[in-house]
């Protein structure tokens, strides 16, 4: 990979022009990526910039690029999307409203962002906004903002949207150490704002949030729900078993019907001897609940798995589940017994306080969503999407 030109004097001037988010710029893992044809980050803060294009913009231009990335990382985009169930399909909306959340704060501040950066009034929105509401805007109209001719950097990576890139890579910040990252810049914008200076007020309230954070954890895991089964359920294929409408149309000819499939869900509790009886139960429930909201709960069955998988139950109720075990641990048995369900599970979700090995991929053709239960509980593999739920009280 070649040098990035003009890294050192876009940093110097980002953290000149906008001091209370230095650590986050100096933080973050920058690395040239000749052919990207854009500049992404990713959820580990890692960076990557395509040299043909920065070498077009000015130390301004480049720093504000970099603040621009940053603070989609600060203000949690890619979790944030993650609970508003955001798709491939209307990734390109989300980032745009994003993109306008951070924009109409610092572009008043003194960024300078190359091309024509997404703004509310671009969509008819007064700023101060969320991503969330801008997002909800933008799913009424049938145009986006890209009406406007937004900037060719548009696509900011799965830092923004928590959908995976090709160019994403491994390595980066570990999450404790991206937490401490962020915890730090918050901050730093709070010391600033008292002393002289002007920090944006949404980039305060940012700030405030984070030092006293608010995290729903069911609304995670009902994001994460719904974003597997949605996947699932939306994918159609041809299917032999019913003929098609059409086929009267062809003489001679048997023509398939299009089919849309129903999900078949497959729950993985652990029960191993380290296991919280209270906190596998409340997590259970909330399984049981988000599957009976979205018609699915017929579809379920559960697992017990400490370092066994044991048989499979049916079940219509939680209540019916008979949680076996207290040994040691391996999830990865237990995916691999709800992998050779039959019919084969869509999704699996895993609950777990996470001191397990795990395999080294996910089973192929079955989504995986980790639920680690308590608040020490390691983290989840990168293919798994996963949702931490805390101890009650």
């Amino acid at each position: 990979m070649s040098e990035l030109p003009g890294l050192a004097a876009a940093r110097i001037w980002a953290a000149a022009r906008f001091p209370y988010l230095a650590s986050g710029i100096f933080g973050a893992q920058v690395t040239a990526v000749p052919g990207l044809d854009s500049v992404a980050i990713d959820e580990r803060w890692q960076l990557s910039a395509d040299p043909e294009l920065v070498a077009g913009w000015s130390a301004a231009q480049f720093g504000s690029v970099l603040v621009h990335h940053v603070c989609h990382i600060l203000r949690h985009h890619s979790e944030r999307a993650l609970a508003t169930a955001v798709t491939k399909d209307d990734s390109r909306q989300w980032l745009s409203a994003a993109d306008a959340e951070i924009n109409d704060d610092l572009i008043p501040a003194g960024l300078e962002l190359p091309g024509n950066p997404v703004l509310p009034r671009h969509f008819g929105a007064d700023d101060g906004r969320l991503a969330e509401e801008y997002f909800a805007l933008l799913k009424r109209r049938e145009a986006g903002p890209e009406d406007e001719g937004p900037a060719a950097w548009l696509d900011c990576g799965s830092g923004a949207d928590g959908l995976p890139r090709a160019s994403d890579r491994p390595g980066g910040l570990d999450p404790w150490l991206a937490d401490l990252l962020r915890r730090q810049v918050a901050e730093e914008v709070v010391r600033y704002a008292k002393q002289a200076g002007t920090v944006p007020a949404g980039l305060l309230r940012w700030a405030r949030d984070v030092l006293a954070p608010r995290v729903d954890w069911r609304r995670l895991l009902a994001a994460e729900l719904r974003r597997a089964i949605a996947d699932v359920a939306g994918a159609a294929d041809y299917s032999y078993r019913r003929p098609s409408r059409r086929a009267a149309a062809v003489s001679g000819v048997v023509l398939p019907a299009l089919r849309r499939p129903v999900p078949e869900l497959a729950v993985v509790c652990d029960t191993s001897g380290s296991m919280s009886e209270e906190l596998l139960a409340m997590a259970l429930a909330e399984v049981e609940g988000l599957l009976r909201a979205l018609g699915m709960a017929r579809q379920l069955r559960v697992l017990a798995c400490d370092a066994a998988a044991g048989p499979a139950q049916r079940v219509s109720s939680t209540r019916q589940v008979t949680l076996t075990g207290g040994g040691g641990t391996n999830m990865g048995a237990g995916l691999a017994a709800a992998y050779a369900l039959r019919p084969r599970p869509a999704v699996a979700v895993v609950l777990t306080d996470g001191y397990t090995p795990w395999p080294d991929a996910a089973p192929k053709g079955m989504r995986v969503v980790a639920g680690l239960l308590g608040d020490d509980a390691p983290e989840a593999p990168r293919w798994a999407r996963a949702v931490r739920v805390p101890f009650p009280g």
